[in-house]
């Protein structure tokens, strides 16, 4: 198996949350992966993704469920929003500006006109 990217199987893991509609227990999670993860694996990430806040969990049982409460796209906003309380906010928007393609600084700019 190819190794994943750095922060890949976070990714995958909050995708298989979101797409769920409830709650997932870890062992719910690994086999929903297809995957060959160890059950330690996948509750080390559920429990990094919950200390984070990027996830929720419920009392289910002995153990505990997972939820995802927004979708990817929701998550990244949040991660950006995140990002920019800390440090120089004009600067960092500028950079991200700058960074972008002509396609998206127009998407950008339709976004805020309207």
């Amino acid at each position: 198996m190819p190794r994943r990217t750095r922060g890949g199987l976070e990714r995958e893991i909050h995708a298989v949350l979101a797409a769920a509609g409830g709650p997932m227990t870890p062992g719910q999670v690994r086999d929903a992966l297809d995957g060959d993860l160890a059950y330690t694996t996948v509750l080390t990430v559920l429990s990094r993704l919950f200390d984070k806040g990027e996830i929720t969990r419920e009392a289910v049982g002995r153990g505990y469920g997972y939820s995802a409460p927004y979708d990817a796209a929701e998550l990244t906003a949040r991660r950006m929003a995140l990002l920019l309380s800390d440090g120089d906010r004009a600067t960092v928007l500028t950079r991200f500006v700058d960074g972008l393609s002509p396609g998206d600084e127009q998407l950008l700019r339709s976004l805020l006109d309207r």
